[in-house]
């Protein structure tokens, strides 16, 4: 007959015990979504975008500093609530203390054409956290 030590056992099973914790800990932090607050700004760029593709201020894009192309993040207006999401297919902004750029579609429907400039959250769920680490917004 085979038996097992105490010494031995008691390891296995902490080990057993923590793992699922230890799972569900890793898992929530990779799943944790990205978020960025600052200003927004809108533009109406011609030619073509950092990415290659050809620049549509009618297209939900937007120019992002270090997230990659393809990327889909939500954008909301802090001042009235409205969200879209856009696509980042640029670089930018290269304004000091702005976070995105977004195109004229984007800025209609974020609801500040008018006013050029707002305080947005930019969140995404797909968005690498390594790009910048997760803030909390005021």
């Amino acid at each position: 007959m085979f038996t097992i030590s105490a010494r031995v056992l008691r390891p296995l099973v902490a080990l057993s015990v923590a793992s699922p914790l230890l799972l569900f800990s890793t898992s929530a932090q990779a799943n944790d979504a990205f978020q960025q607050c600052g200003k927004a700004s809108w533009y109406k760029l011609g030619g073509t975008t950092a990415s290659g593709e050809r620049a549509n201020p009618q297209g939900l894009t937007a120019a992002h500093r270090t997230l990659p192309f393809g990327t889909l993040v939500d954008v909301t207006n802090l001042s009235n609530g409205k969200t879209v999401t856009v696509r980042i297919n640029d670089r930018g902004p290269f304004a000091k203390g702005r976070v995105i750029d977004v195109t004229l579609a984007a800025a209609k429907q974020l609801g500040f054409v008018q006013k050029g400039i707002t305080k947005v959250r930019v969140t995404g769920a797909d968005a690498p956290n390594s790009a910048i680490p997760k803030q909390k917004c005021q």
